[in-house]
């Protein structure tokens, strides 16, 4: 696992935050928690390639508004361990995070979710429902799709996928082009996004996530997404808020309309022009949609 210390100056002015640790017994999970203590959180779940850094600027501002955050790194990610022979499923993720909330004694957790963090997010939340309070969706599934973009395809491969992802960094390389539309990443947060993933061995998590998206009935995953997706309806009375950006080449719109037939309750926030990476693409306008609506302070559209 990486300590602040290890942090390069430059990564440490974007990403200012002390990482702390929780042993999953298996690997160590770097995770932040900035804020007020408190028995009540915001609990931010990313998806690969990215990590925590995909969330520094929305812990900020809900940091700003008075709400506690935690953002885990998913083990094989960031900052946390990335051992070589890890069970890197979607179970094994949800438990993971279960754990880590368990560990930290929280009796209210608010949920964002992006990308693989759908899936694993609601994974834990429908164990946990009588401590979810508000939700927020960005770019991300928690059910089967029948779905999958050629160039994503083409990283589970056999053989030439691992090379690809593992070798030529050709997942969370092209992610930082590839996953925003309105303006292209500052050179320094693309730095930040690919910071964890340097080498082959670092590049473990990454490509253990594109081999654990099911697409058939028999793959090992297939049984606990669909899991996941049955207990989507526990929340059908929560308060939520999907933010969705419209140009994302991976979770297009097939995924938004789904999410708003399981919750037709939802608020909703659709920009259309606005890639993947919608907090990096929205910005603060994204931002302050998530802090308005967590504080109880946005109105519904």
């Amino acid at each position: 696992m990486v300590t602040l210390a290890e942090l390069p100056d430059w990564l440490r002015r974007l990403y200012p935050f002390e990482p702390k640790a929780f042993d999953c017994g298996r690997a160590r999970l770097s995770y932040l928690d900035e804020g007020p203590r408190s028995e009540e959180a915001v609990l931010l779940v990313h998806g690969n390639p990215t990590w925590s850094f995909y969330y520094r600027e929305a812990v900020r501002v809900l940091v700003a508004a008075g709400l506690r955050c935690v953002a885990p790194d998913h083990v094989g990610m960031g900052l946390s361990d990335k051992p070589q022979d890890h069970p890197y499923r979607l179970e094994t993720h949800i438990e993971n995070l279960a754990g880590l909330v368990a560990s930290l004694g929280l009796k209210r957790v608010h949920l964002v979710v992006h990308d693989w963090g759908g899936a694993i997010g609601f994974g834990w939340a429908a164990r946990h429902p009588e401590i979810i309070g508000r939700i927020v969706i960005l770019n991300t599934a928690a059910f089967p799709s029948p779905w999958m973009p050629l160039r994503i395809r083409l990283c589970r491969a056999p053989l030439i996928g691992e090379a690809l992802v593992r070798g030529l960094n050709g997942f969370a390389w092209p992610a930082t082009w590839m996953a925003v539309n309105r303006t292209p990443l500052d050179p320094a947060v693309k730095r930040g996004y690919l910071f964890p993933y340097d080498s082959w061995k670092n590049r473990i998590g990454v490509a253990r996530f594109v081999a654990d998206i099911p697409m058939r009935p028999e793959h090992p995953t297939m049984k606990t997404l669909e899991q996941v997706a049955a207990g989507l309806g526990k929340f059908r009375d929560h308060s939520i808020k999907i933010i969705w950006g419209g140009a994302d080449f991976c979770f297009n719109d097939w995924f938004f309309h789904r999410w708003q037939e399981i919750f037709p309750q939802a608020q909703t926030r659709y920009l259309p022009d606005a890639g993947h990476y919608v907090l990096e693409d929205a910005g603060m306008e994204a931002r302050s949609e998530i802090a308005g609506f967590l504080s109880g302070q946005s109105q519904p559209v």
